[in-house]
């Protein structure tokens, strides 16, 4: 979550295309203005997080769908999943109330549900939940760290929170090469990282992996892409990345080898989102 800066002018590189797969949210082609790698390194010092600037918080979340919802809810999609399973898995995913249910799209076939340990506190655990047809299959439970103050529903730039909620996940990117990611990915030297983290840990290579979540950003671009929609004052750049050791600005870690499995598995043909925050408030 540090400010947002933008990616090397330069066409990102994408995952080829499957035969026959569907297009889901139309992705532009992406292309933008160098920033000098120094830049991006002294910002994200200042911030502790990732290329981008905290996140933004609202009553209902951002996801890359088209559905209507209150002023300054734009992407917001409304809409439970899927029909009753009469066999395992369960029709629901677990520890979700029926407000969190709500907000995910029907579309959604892949969640990554990340569960905060308390309303104030900084780790929590990830788990990938999958529709089979019949109902929501999980898999392993990750560690993972969120922002050093923990969880709100109404985020703002600097109050080192992350926003509780349900976003998209359509755009990846990193220091490293492709790890073989159907997702859109942004290979760039913008996303070298240095300095020390609140707990005094090192940066580098926090950004080596990182999944854009799609809060107060533009879907279909770079997780470098310096775009507020609802303005600067509302955060942004709120990102799944590798994990440092310690808390973030406003993004969700996990580890480097989780990540990458998860960019293995994320689909964008499941309209994968990420539904987080602490665990009362998902349960609402």
């Amino acid at each position: 979550m540090a400010s947002s800066t933008h990616c090397p002018h330069r066409p990102c590189h994408r995952a080829p295309s499957r035969a026959g797969r569907g297009t889901g949210v139309p992705v532009p082609a992406r292309g933008r203005a160098a920033v000098p790698a120094a830049v991006l390194v002294v910002l994200a010092v200042l911030t502790g997080c990732g290329a981008v600037t905290g996140t933004t918080g609202r009553e209902l979340p951002a996801v890359a769908v088209t559905a209507a919802g209150p002023p300054g809810t734009a992407h917001t999609g409304q809409g439970r999943t899927g029909a009753a399973a009469r066999h395992r898995p369960p029709a629901r995913i677990p520890g979700l109330g029926p407000r969190t249910l709500a907000w995910i799209p029907e579309n959604a076939r892949q969640v990554v549900v990340v569960t905060g340990r308390g309303r104030d506190a900084n780790r929590s655990e990830a788990v990938l939940h999958q529709h089979t047809g019949t109902g929501w299959e999980a898999g392993p439970v990750w560690p993972a760290r969120n922002a050093l103050r923990g969880w709100t529903d109404d985020h703002r730039a600097g109050d080192l929170r992350s926003p509780v909620g349900v976003f998209s996940l359509g755009d990846a990117g990193g220091l490293l090469p492709d790890p073989g990611t159907a997702l859109p990915y942004d290979r760039s030297a913008g996303f070298a990282v240095g300095g020390t983290g609140f707990a005094g840990e090192p940066l580098a290579g926090s950004f080596d992996y990182v999944i854009a979540i799609d809060y107060n950003r533009v879907p279909g671009t770079s997780p470098l892409d310096p775009t507020r929609p609802l303005g600067a004052g509302r955060g942004g750049g709120i990102w799944l990345h590798v994990d440092h050791e310690g808390p973030t600005q406003g993004c969700v870690s996990l580890a480097e080898r989780h990540m990458r499995e998860l960019l293995r598995i994320l689909d964008p043909e499941l309209h994968p989102v990420i539904v987080m925050g602490d665990a009362p408030a998902l349960r609402r």
